[in-house]
């Protein structure tokens, strides 16, 4: 079983409060969760109207899936309107 761990950074410069930060952070947990089937959560930065942290973990069984999943996923976040990937890390437990 290998474990993939993806940190991103996000900004939200759009965003005046609060509320509008997690409408766009809801959204992108969402399409994540739907599309690639992973855990969202964010883990940094829950009260700054412009900056986000999120953890999104995937479990496999071999890890050239879990190459593959995971670079989708930092181009999909990279893609959604709204935000701006600051910068990323992965780790593999």
């Amino acid at each position: 079983m290998i474990v993939g761990v993806l940190t991103v950074d996000l900004a939200i410069f759009e965003a005046q409060s609060l509320k509008d930060k997690r409408r766009v952070i809801q959204g992108l947990k969402q399409k994540l969760r739907n599309r690639f089937n992973v855990s969202v959560a964010e883990v940094e930065y829950a009260n700054a109207a412009k900056r986000s942290r999120l953890g999104i973990v995937m479990v496999t069984g071999e890890s050239r899936p879990l190459h593959s999943q995971l670079d989708k996923i930092v181009e999909m976040v990279r893609r959604t309107n709204g935000l701006t990937l600051v910068d990323y890390s992965r780790e593999w437990i």
